[in-house]
């Protein structure tokens, strides 16, 4: 064996390392393929589907874009809604009217399309939410278009949308300030009301973590229960103004009987207890007849009979007894 020769073990082949090729980033080139088809088929949702179902456009990296291009009409620069070069169609959600039959096409197309590709609600998300997030830097009709789609996209049970994610991106302060946030949420719940109960909005925004915190929608400055009742009586949402109304009712009966349930175990002067309540029915301004029952049903449920001291029963009974007569005799 010559000196300058390396000893090989037979049979093995040397194999060269394979470097991953990363195919470059391209969401133009994805815009504009999409853009094309929208272009062909002009605006026919039936037939875009068709197309893009038998493409070979690479959904899993441009979800995003993909959002885009259904929403404005092309791609937006990255981090803003300002439109970037490119082409653009004009069968967009924003290009639409404001009005369900415009846009309820809309969201049966993307409701097929993420059918045939679940992975795509992650994006449609993220758009969502950075569009909900900008509503300042909408027209005033295409706020309300986004509300008209997201109302409509919860009432399709638009597959795994999560009603947190949307809603939470709403309430950021400067929104809320500006009256926008409730602008937002009244053509939301007009919108979502027009085929579902309340009972099915409720459930919604519990889920979307908002049922307690629709007083949050309004500015600083109005954010109490008149302004609340005020606003969405003259939008025509009475059914929404009495729901809240009775929700803050049995809230108020709940800390009044709360708080003479303890004076009464405490043992607190009759005068002391009568003097609570009447503040009570005064501030949150509780009707009689409720008063009576609560106040009858919270002494019943306080009292507790001892088998062995009769005269302690006697005395307890006399004690709350008195203190009802008293309390109904100053109403």
């Amino acid at each position: 064996m010559s000196s300058k020769e390396k000893p090989t073990l037979g049979g093995t082949r040397i194999k060269t390392r394979k470097r991953n090729i990363a195919a470059p980033l391209d969401p133009a080139a994805f815009a504009d393929a999409v853009v094309q088809i929208y272009l062909d088929n002009a605006g026919d949702l039936e037939l875009v589907v068709k197309n893009i179902e038998s493409s070979e456009l690479n959904f899993s990296r441009y979800g995003d874009t993909f959002f885009e291009v259904i929403f404005t009409g092309g791609r937006t620069q990255p981090g803003t809604i300002k439109p970037d070069e490119g082409e653009r169609h004009p069968y967009s959600v924003l290009d639409c009217q404001p009005k369900r039959e415009a846009i309820l096409p809309s969201v049966l197309y993307i409701q097929k399309i993420l059918r045939r590709r679940p992975f795509l609600i992650k994006n449609l998300e993220n758009v969502m939410q950075k569009f909900l997030q900008s509503l300042e830097l909408f027209e005033e009709n295409e706020r309300q278009k986004l509300a008209i789609f997201t109302a409509l996209a919860f009432s399709q049970k638009l597959s795994g949308l999560p009603p947190e994610t949307v809603f939470q991106a709403l309430l950021k302060d400067n929104l809320v300030a500006k009256g926008l946030v409730l602008s937002f949420v009244t053509v939301f719940f007009k919108e979502y009301l027009v085929e579902n109960s309340l009972d099915d909005l409720m459930l919604l925004l519990k889920r979307g973590k908002m049922e307690d915190k629709l007083l949050d929608c309004f500015p600083t400055a109005k954010r109490s229960t008149e302004c609340f009742s005020e606003h969405f009586t003259k939008e025509g949402l009475l059914a929404l103004v009495e729901y809240n109304e009775k929700k803050i009712f049995e809230v108020k009966l709940k800390e009044m009987k709360t708080t003479l349930t303890t004076q009464i175990a405490e043992e607190t002067d009759i005068s002391d207890v009568i003097q609570t309540a009447k503040q009570h029915v005064k501030d949150a301004k509780l009707p009689d007849v409720e008063v009576v029952r609560i106040l009858w049903d919270m002494l019943m449920d306080t009292f507790q009979w001892s088998g062995k001291n009769q005269q302690q029963n006697a005395n307890s009974i006399l004690r709350q007894v008195v203190f009802f007569v008293l309390f109904i005799y100053e109403l």
